[in-house]
This record gives C-alpha cells, sequence and structure tokens, in this order.
C-alpha cells in the first residue's frame, strides 16, 4: 500500500476573498467589506474568538483597498503620521488593554486616519464594549465604530475550516476523515486548527496516509486524557 509523503513544510495560509466561506456566522462582516459600502465615521470593529476569520478578512479589506496591517502592541507614536497616510487595519487591539502608551498611539492613530479621509479597521476576541481599554476617549471611540461579531461555526463552516487548514499544509485527507472529526470535536476554530496540526505532526510520524483510522486514533487519545 502506498504511503502518503508528508514533509515538515510551515503552513501557508490561504488569505485571498476566493478562499474564505461565506456562512451565516460571519455574513454580516463579508458584507461590510464590499467596497460599495461606506462605513459609518469610516471606522469598522471585528470581533470573534481565536480563527474565526478575522486575519483573512483583514488581509482580503487589505488587499483591495491597500491599507496597512499590524498588530497592536506594534504601534509606536512615531510611526502614526506615516500610518495615517492610507487605511490602516489594526489586529488585537486588546493586547494593548494595559499599555498606556500604544493606546496613546492607537487614539491618536484614530484621530489622523478619519481626519485624512481614510478607513481604519480593528479587531479584537471579545465584543468591544469588552476590550476595557484604560483610555476611555480611545474606548468610547472603539464602540462608537461600526461592529461585526464572527460567531462560533456550525458544521457545514467547519468542515469548510478544516479544508481550508489541511490544504494550507498541501494535505488531502480521505474523504470520510474530516465528517468523522466534525461530530466529534470541539465547536471552536480553534480546535480545528489544533487537530489538523497534531493529525499533520502524527502522519509524519509515523509515515502514514491522513485517514479514519488515524483521527479515530487522535481523538481517542483525546478522549482518555
Amino acid at each position: 500500500m502506498s504511503k502518503q509523503l508528508s514533509f515538515d513544510l510551515p503552513a501557508k495560509p490561504a488569505l485571498e476573498r476566493e478562499d474564505f466561506f461565506v456562512a451565516p456566522s460571519n455574513a454580516m462582516a463579508v458584507a461590510l467589506l464590499d467596497r460599495n459600502f461606506t462605513w459609518p465615521s469610516g471606522k469598522l470593529v471585528l470581533s470573534g474568538p481565536k480563527g474565526a476569520g478575522k486575519t483573512h478578512l483583514v488581509h482580503v479589506w487589505a488587499a483591495e483597498s491597500g491599507a496597512r496591517i499590524l498588530r497592536a502592541r506594534d504601534l509606536h507614536e512615531r510611526d502614526v503620521p506615516m500610518l495615517a497616510r492610507g487605511p490602516v487595519a489594526v489586529e488585537d487591539v486588546p493586547d494593548i488593554a494595559e499599555d498606556g502608551p500604544a493606546q496613546n498611539a492607537l487614539f491618536h492613530l484614530h484621530n489622523m486616519v478619519l481626519t485624512e479621509g481614510h478607513q481604519l479597521m480593528l479587531t479584537g476576541r471579545p465584543a468591544p464594549a469588552q476590550w476595557d481599554l484604560g483610555l476611555a476617549d480611545l474606548q468610547s471611540r472603539v464602540q462608537a465604530a461600526t461592529h461585526a461579531a464572527l460567531a462560533p461555526p456550525d458544521d457545514a463552516l467547519l468542515s469548510v475550516v478544516l479544508a481550508k487548514l489541511f490544504a494550507d499544509r498541501q494535505i488531502t485527507p480521505k474523504a470520510d476523515v474530516i465528517p468523522y472529526l466534525v461530530s466529534r470535536m470541539d465547536r471552536s476554530f480553534a480546535a480545528a486548527q489544533a487537530i489538523v496540526e497534531r493529525l499533520d505532526k502524527m502522519a509524519m510520524a509515523e509515515q502514514r496516509m491522513l485517514n479514519r483510522a488515524l483521527a479515530i486514533k487522535l481523538m481517542s487519545a483525546d478522549r482518555e486524557m
């Protein structure tokens, strides 16, 4: 029986618009990215659990708008004038809830980007009311933004997410693997990412095809823990 060749290569995420599966849990966020839609006040907040697709949507929007993307904790006051020359996406804003300088920089970036007539996108896992930013003026401006929440996946979306995660790793599992996983795994994108990574490593270590038997072995081991 032939074996599936596996190489320990880094996963290469597919982040184009056509790679994003639209479902009821994310349809509002996708609609707000339409080029013909103008965000009220020029700003949008995307929230949702890890792996829900926030970064994917940020990259889709940036590719179409020419926006710069950076993490909130990497933002510095000295960079604000340059960043404000165009649209900007700032990811993981709640990470700076206790970082005064970063909050001040984001506050000034927010004001300058909008004053220049550009758009600002912000992301975080919880809803913006729960970001607990210490700078009250920044927190109020965040909460005034248009907000789209990405919900946990249903079975159909989870199946597509698993397929995409396998494809990112250049893996084609047997047809019965994904339905088996969906029926038994935790209902979260984070769980999907962890399972695909572990199955990839198991298949490589054991030089086996990624089939239902390997999936059963993984899920059985989790139940025994």
